[in-house]
């Protein structure tokens, strides 16, 4: 095994609900705060026993809303993390949040406990979208959240962005952007809206309350991308744009198909080619874990064709793509022998180009779900 790995910690509460979200997350569950994080405590601490030479590179704390909880279950978690791991020097730990969750006191805890990254759900600045949204943050709240962050001293700062929102118009993603960039933050993710099943959003879009504009989705995505690599930041992934040095390492783990612990309830793991997965039930994560079992609910043992077909649409997520050379040194098979016709077929399509790297072109980022349906 890989002894290199990220660490995942979940943490499934929040104040509120947001209509598109179809995350494992909980509002009106307060009381089953504290017993969560004793038995988060414990899961780290049977963990680190069952995989005593893990070596930590990344955290990322996320949810839910962390920083809906107490600041001082956060500093308890990192303790914990610390006395059971081995962590390299300088390693990236994120914590997410909503910037109508936490103040300067808060933040001043998250700096001491060991958080060198912030993750701010921002998703849009105009407070009627965020209305409309479920968010239970403002504008002005994101702007104090933020110049907190920055007066204390996290250098290393995502904006999670979404455009495609009902009643979203161009210039209204064009003023979220100026306004975002204008901070400087080091990082920002742009995601599409997608409309899931068993959201708030569904019950509205299948009733014909709410409707989508593809087209202009994409023409959004388009000023993403020409209007952040003006700014000075790389395009490194889908959905994800970065000042140099600062992408997000704990998500590459995941396009790069490398280890990772998931710790809490629904989180899921990746080692020695298992994925595994928790009870997505908080009660049931808790009653485990009284009883000093882990809380796996299931284990998946990934074939070489299971491993390979990730290791493709993860890795084409990277605008990079995947590296020929490391497809054969990883899986000592050349990636033209087996994919020979379906890489002559897309390339002929446009939808990527071959060189030392294999990488989506740009209209190969607009049919990305097309080409990793192509090679599964």
């Amino acid at each position: 095994m890989n002894n290199y790995c990220g660490l995942y910690i979940h943490i499934p509460f929040c104040a509120k609900k947001c209509y598109y979200c179809d995350f494992p997350s909980y509002s009106n569950l307060e009381e089953m705060i504290t017993p969560y994080i004793i038995a988060l405590k414990k899961e780290i601490q049977l963990i680190a026993i069952k995989y005593p030479d893990i070596i930590v590179k990344t955290i990322f704390i996320g949810g839910g809303t962390p920083t809906y909880i107490d600041s001082k279950y956060i500093i308890e978690i990192m303790e914990t993390i610390r006395n059971n791991f081995t962590i390299i020097n300088n390693a990236e730990i994120s914590l997410e949040g909503n910037p109508g969750t936490y103040d300067f006191f808060k933040l001043s805890d998250y700096k001491e406990g060991g958080i060198n990254r912030l993750s701010i759900g921002v998703q849009t600045t105009q407070d009627r979208l965020l209305n409309d949204l479920g968010r239970i943050h403002t504008k002005r709240q994101f702007l104090q959240a933020f110049n907190n962050a920055r007066e204390i001293g996290f250098n290393n700062i995502n904006i999670d962005l979404i455009f495609g929102l009902p009643n979203q118009s161009m210039e209204d993603w064009q003023e979220t952007l100026e306004e975002v960039v204008r901070l400087q933050p080091t990082h920002l993710s742009c995601y599409s809206l997608i409309i899931e099943e068993g959201t708030p959003f569904y019950e509205l879009y299948r009733k014909g309350r709410i409707n989508i504009n593809e087209d202009l989705e994409r023409e959004m995505y388009y000023y993403t991308k020409k209007f952040l690599t003006s700014q000075g930041y790389n395009h490194y992934e889908i959905s994800n744009f970065a000042k140099e040095g600062f992408q997000c390492i704990h998500n590459l783990i995941y396009w790069d198909v490398k280890p990772y612990i998931g710790i809490g309830s629904s989180a899921h793991s990746f080692l020695n080619n298992n994925r595994f997965s928790n009870y997505n039930s908080v009660e049931k994560y808790i009653e485990s874990l009284a009883n000093n079992q882990l809380p796996i609910s299931s284990v998946n043992k990934l074939s070489k064709e299971d491993l390979i077909e990730e290791y493709i649409f993860l890795g084409l997520r990277k605008i990079q793509g995947i590296s020929a050379r490391d497809f054969f040194n990883t899986y000592g098979e050349k990636i033209e022998s087996r994919y020979g016709k379906t890489l002559d077929k897309l390339v002929r399509e446009n939808l990527i180009k071959k060189g030392e790297n294999i990488a989506l072109t740009s209209k190969g980022l607009d049919f990305a779900n097309y080409v990793f349906q192509s090679f599964l």
